[in-house]
């Protein structure tokens, strides 16, 4: 993580910061956020205007966070929100900016117990969030001291104005003992009484203006799907819908090769694509996604731009977009040169809030719908190899197969059980003896090789050399003959010879590594 973190576009940070906005899944700056944080860390004060979803809460969290000294128990900075719900939400996101910092941020906001939020002033706090009424009656109360604040942020100003907060957003300003504080305000409009606040308060103030862009969404079929499973709904969708080529976005780098190779296992064609990729890697998995050798590709957004295919069918969002612009901007790859698009979003109940507010931002309606049930899928599957039977019998071409199929009659079997019976042979292969040896073929492991599916992975804190030590020991062969180990979050895949891979299923099915019991199966790849 230390040597693929550098900096956050062309901002330097450091590695603590840039960590955490790593897993929250920013791979480059917003425009404000890029107009904003070098300002912020060379000491400016700030009016930035900008919409509700730009990511603005970054733009001033991640300065600020940074500049926190961790050491120091005495609030270093406050942000002023109109609303409980924008303080509960900028807190969380503060958290997350300053998690590998251990920066303590506490929501200050009224209907919730102000004994609580003494208790945790008392143990000590560097950041407050907190809506103007509730911070006014701890200052009364003298339970929070502002002495020492170097930061102060007012968000959604305009807001805050119509609410009639701006004489108490006074009071707490003059409550501040540092003349030498930074100020940030941030506002979506800027009428005059929120100009005049800037004026008295804040110290030759830099402007970051953010218009809105004329963002528009094409023609394309938007749902989404709620679920807490998204790879099992994913999966389903993925069996029921008629696709072609489609793109599904996905947050963090990790995340986009823990979900191809997820895909992978069960047997879907896909390819990742990320900025750790090599210009050759990167190539390589375009071509095979233009040529159809692989249908479905995993992305990050930053690394699927200048993508441009006008067959892609679907676009899938299985992580929710940071704001409306990635929406807009991630769906119209779908949809071009007069084609039909179909858009899905996969999100948590929590996410449901993010995407009222993109279908807002972004003036369009997203469909919710239910995810399709297994004997949905089971039905489309029948319907398909019915369509496929029927091509068969369009195109009679099958006149060298009645007599085998007169000779099977002879011995008296029933004609529908017969026409089952070579479906079943057609689509599942031959059964029992030759079941096990078929299930080695086309693993995707190297020539010579069996790749195998192992459930256990980081998350067990599995080490390439545990699974070589356990497999080496429990089947008895050398260490060194076993191939290519790749780990992700929750499982991994081992490659081993072909001509033990039915010894090693036999002794690892079942057994443990590192105190975990494992299950062992080839993996499938279609």
């Amino acid at each position: 993580m230390k040597q693929e973190l550098k900096s956050f576009g062309d901002i330097e940070l450091s590695r603590k910061v840039l960590h955490a906005i790593a897993d929250m899944g920013f791979e480059e700056p917003s425009p404000i956020q890029a107009g904003t944080i070098p300002l912020v860390l060379e000491g400016h004060d700030v009016v930035g205007q900008a919409q509700t979803g730009t990511g603005k809460t970054a733009a001033f969290g991640i300065p600020t966070v940074e500049k926190i000294q961790e050491s120091g128990h005495h609030v270093q900075a406050l942000v002023l929100t109109p609303t409980r719900e924008l303080a509960i939400q900028t807190a969380e996101e503060l958290n997350k900016i300053g998690h590998y910092k251990r920066v303590r941020t506490l929501p200050i906001y009224g209907g919730q117990s102000i004994d609580r939020q003494i208790r945790a002033l008392k143990r000590g706090v560097h950041l407050i969030v907190g809506t103007p009424g509730r911070l006014i009656d701890h200052l009364h109360r003298g339970t929070i001291k502002l002495d020492d604040v170097e930061t102060l942020i007012l968000d959604e100003a305009d807001e805050m104005l119509d609410m009639g907060f701006i004489s108490d957003i006074e009071e707490i300003i003059g409550a501040i003992g540092n003349e030498e504080r930074q100020t940030l305000l941030f506002s979506a409009t800027m009428p005059a009484p929120i100009e005049k606040l800037s004026k008295r308060y804040m110290k030759h103030p830099q402007r970051v203006s953010i218009t809105k862009e004329n963002l528009t969404v094409p023609l394309i079929d938007q749902c989404y799907y709620e679920t807490r499973e998204k790879f099992e709904g994913l999966c389903r969708v993925l069996d029921i819908e008629e696709t072609g080529k489609l793109i599904i976005f996905c947050r963090t780098k990790r995340a986009v090769d823990d979900l191809t190779a997820s895909l992978e296992a069960r047997g879907y064609l896909a390819g990742g694509l990320h900025g750790d990729l090599s210009q050759v890697q990167r190539d390589r998995v375009m071509k095979k996604f233009r040529d159809g050798r692989i249908d479905t590709l995993v992305a990050t957004d930053v690394a699927a731009r200048g993508i441009d295919i006008d067959d892609i069918t679907h676009v899938i969002n299985y992580d929710i977009p940071q704001d409306h612009e990635s929406y807009v901007h991630r769906i119209g790859r779908t949809g071009r040169a007069g084609r039909k698009g179909v858009a899905i979003t996969f999100i948590s109940p929590r996410e449901y809030r993010q995407l009222r507010l993109i279908m807002k931002l972004a003036h369009t309606k997203i469909q919710r719908r239910e995810l399709p049930t297994a004997s949905d899928v089971l039905e489309r599957q029948k319907e398909l190899v019915t369509e496929r039977l029927l091509k068969v019998l369009k195109q009679d071409d099958y006149d060298d197969y009645h007599t085998i199929i007169s000779e099977v009659l002879e011995e008296g079997y029933d004609p529908v059980d017969v026409a089952a019976a070579a479906l079943q042979l057609s689509l599942e292969g031959d059964a029992g003896s030759r079941e096990e040896q078929a299930s080695f073929e086309n693993t995707g492991g190297a020539p010579g090789m069996v790749r195998f599916f192992f459930n256990i992975g980081r998350a067990q804190k599995i080490r390439p050399a545990d699974i070589v030590k356990a497999i080496a020991s429990e089947a008895d062969i050398p260490g060194d003959t076993i191939g290519v180990i790749n780990i992700y979050e929750k499982f991994s895949f081992v490659e081993v010879p072909e001509k033990v891979a039915e010894r090693v299923l036999g002794a690892m099915h079942r057994n443990t590594v590192n105190g975990f019991k494992v299950n062992v199966e080839p993996a499938r790849k279609r």
